[in-house]
């Protein structure tokens, strides 16, 4: 048995001696634990003190590494370098292929006389070019973008072969990133979407979305909000253009708001529902004008030429001339051209009784005829100031069975709505977006709190 056992069956005994003890005589008990605790600390072993260790000391000898050698090898390894640089205002092309490092007389006398290539040599200021080139200056391949066309992006390749260089276009590979914003309208929905560094074609986008439910010129309120989630569209990690709105949430005047976009599983066109999945796009307009202020309603007034009271049977958007005229539904056009006091004037014919009329105009939107089928939100025209008028605007008339009628006392009706599979694709799309609204919420508590 070794020493430790043994000293542990020790003091079992001693502590059971310890509890049948009487009491007057457990005042020995502390010299006992002391005697105890002293045997331990004897019987335990010690621990080897660090500085009697043996040390050993091992050398190996390491190579220095040749940066040299390192870089000239990955500089022939591959025999190429990639070069990228900026066309800036009054560059010519043999600056630019100096600043690329081109020293190739073949490949510049290509690119001047390519049709294709020659693009090349006239790109705007700002457009970036990548660039391949040997050790020795040797052009291999260059490429840019050659437009900002968002639905067919080109991209110029010039490629060098033995057999000389080729130059080519096609399609731009681009990449979709979805980018979330939030503001408050201080003074006009613009300064708001720059303030929160939104692209203006996205803030064009929601003046769309909700024309017609607001009326951006006359409807904000001065503390509204509204949260975006919209894509941009990039390519080589810069950013090329704005896309589409996929999700808005505007609070106007108390009133909130909603638009998502959803494109239905094979269709080839989708559209803006609100969050119970109803369709945003009304039958009308509210507005044919995006910005406008009325300065005349439906209502008797005494006529700006006449001077005699008589019914007003329309409304009036003063505007500056050349301000596109929107028709404010689907239809066909049932007149075009001057009509008397109108002066240029376009009428639409829409399902059922409905027409409306668009006159005083500057000029009618270019091919527009007789019979020509036009969609809600297509230009038929421009603000002027023609036919009886004393300034630029819109003398806009909406009409059942030709008879003129107040376009404010027209219920606007829903096109469409979702249901079945395609609502609860659409609900399940919704989730993400609640998501996000509420991520842009908690980012407007954050700030509002500091």
């Amino acid at each position: 048995m070794s020493p430790t056992d043994k000293f542990s069956i020790l003091l079992l005994q001693l502590w059971s001696k310890l509890r049948t003890t009487p009491k007057r005589k457990m005042l020995t008990a502390p010299a006992l634990l002391s005697l105890i605790a002293f045997g331990a600390a004897g019987v335990a072993p010690l621990a080897p003190d660090a500085s009697d260790l043996p040390v050993t000391l091992l050398v190996e000898e390491l190579g220095v590494p040749d940066l040299t050698s390192q870089i000239q090898s990955l500089q022939t390894s591959a025999g190429q370098f990639v070069a990228e640089e900026r066309v800036r205002p009054g560059d010519t092309l043999d600056a630019l292929l100096d600043r690329l490092g081109v020293e190739d007389r073949s490949a510049s006398s290509f690119i001047r006389t390519d049709t294709q290539a020659r693009l090349l040599a006239n790109l705007r200021p700002g457009r970036r070019i990548q660039a391949t080139v040997t050790a020795e200056g040797k052009l291999l391949s260059a490429s840019t973008l050659l437009n900002d066309n968002r639905d067919d992006i080109k991209r110029l390749v010039i490629q060098r072969s033995a057999d000389g260089f080729t130059a080519r276009q096609e399609p731009a590979k681009l990449e979709r990133h979805i980018e979330m914003r939030s503001g408050e309208i201080r003074s006009s929905l613009f300064a708001a979407t720059d303030a929160a560094q939104v692209p203006d074609a996205i803030a064009m986008q929601i003046v769309e979305i909700f024309s017609s439910d607001i009326d951006f010129a006359s409807d904000l309120r001065r503390g509204d909000r509204f949260q975006v989630i919209f894509e941009t569209l990039w390519q080589g990690g810069e950013p090329l253009h704005s896309g589409r709105v996929l999700a808005v949430e505007f609070l106007n005047d108390g009133k909130t708001h909603q638009a998502i976009w959803f494109n239905e599983a094979g269709a080839e066109q989708g559209g803006y529902f609100d969050a119970e999945g109803k369709a945003l796009k009304k039958e009308f307009l509210k507005s044919p004008l995006q910005f406008s202020r009325v300065t005349s309603g439906f209502t008797m007034r005494v006529h700006p030429i006449s001077g005699m009271w008589k019914q007003h049977k329309g409304i009036d958007f003063a505007a500056p001339v050349g301000t596109p005229i929107r028709a404010t539904g689907d239809g066909h056009v049932d007149f075009t051209g001057p009509h008397g006091g109108y002066g240029n004037m376009v009428v639409v014919k829409h399902s059922g009784s409905y027409s409306t009329a668009y006159a005083h105009m500057s000029h009618i939107a270019s091919g527009l005829k007789r019979g020509a089928r036009v969609a809600q939100g297509d230009v038929i025209g421009y603000v002027g100031t023609s036919g009886w008028s004393t300034g630029p605007h819109l003398h806009y008339e909406f009409r059942v069975n030709n008879d003129a009628r107040d376009p404010k006392s027209i219920a606007a009706q829903q096109v469409q709505s979702l249901a079945g599979m395609h609502l609860q694709q659409f609900q399940h799309q919704l989730t993400d977006v609640k998501h996000r609204f509420r991520l842009l919420s908690a980012d407007v508590t954050q700030v509002a709190s500091r």
